[in-house]
């Protein structure tokens, strides 16, 4: 199954949770919605080490929580361009589809991270536990935006 854009991911879906990715260079956010896809949630974050332990760790929460599909994170530039961030994640995207063949979601991301640092900011979470979970909130951040996205385009 290749990439999807939004209208041939929300068809290619049967019912229940999605999981949300945010790769970064040394780090997986992962977040997980409810089976309703009303809401994300934070889930774990993955150290990068091989793609394929990488993989593995993903579908083994993917599997855990019984996921239908996967939005990873899409770190475009301000201008909308792609930059090696970009080219990376699409990358990643490609990896996993080879691995699992599931519907796969590109969602824009640009700021997520930046977000979830002021979201901790604002709960007054200490430098190293922003450090610690910034990841997976960002993941959620993004998921949730896939998922905002899904519901405007059933309404």
């Amino acid at each position: 199954m290749p990439i999807l854009a939004l209208p041939d991911f929300a068809a290619a879906l049967p019912a229940g949770p999605l999981i949300g990715l945010d790769p970064g260079a040394k780090r997986i956010g992962v977040a997980v919605s409810d089976t309703t896809r009303v809401i994300a949630s934070a889930l774990i974050v993955i150290a990068r080490k091989k793609f394929a332990e990488d993989a593995a760790r993903i579908f083994e929460a993917y599997d855990a929580r019984g996921c239908v599909g996967l939005v990873v994170g899409l770190p475009l530039n301000m201008d909308g361009a792609s930059g090696p961030a970009a080219q990376s994640a699409r990358a990643f995207a490609r990896n996993l589809i080879a691995v699992r063949d599931v519907p796969l979601l590109l969602q824009d991301e640009r700021l997520s991270t930046s977000e979830a640092a002021r979201t901790l900011i604002a709960a007054d979470a200490s430098r190293a536990r922003r450090a610690e979970v910034v990841d997976k909130v960002a993941a959620a951040i993004t998921l949730q935006s896939a998922l905002d996205a899904l519901k405007a385009r059933a309404s």
